[in-house]
């Protein structure tokens, strides 16, 4: 993999949304992973955001790191 190549969030495809168009990276839903780690890891939404900020929001993994946004997206559960 080349360093201008976007990474991806593993697990997280459902909760894509774009890509930055300055850059090419990948832009992720926070709501829609959120949701993603309820599902799949039967977490409760307290236990997903905090999974969420210490294990992916904050990780730097260079230049093409995924961008998180929040969307305001109504998700169902």
């Amino acid at each position: 993999m080349s360093d201008s190549e976007p990474l991806k969030a593993d697990g997280f495809d459902d909760a894509v949304i774009g890509t930055c168009c300055n850059t090419g990276r990948i832009v992720y839903s926070i709501e829609r992973m959120l949701v993603i780690l309820m599902e799949q890891s039967d977490m409760s939404m307290e236990d997903a955001m905090e999974y969420f900020s210490f294990n992916i929001g904050c990780a730097y993994v260079g230049e093409m790191t995924p961008i998180y946004v929040w969307t305001e997206d109504k998700v169902e559960l």
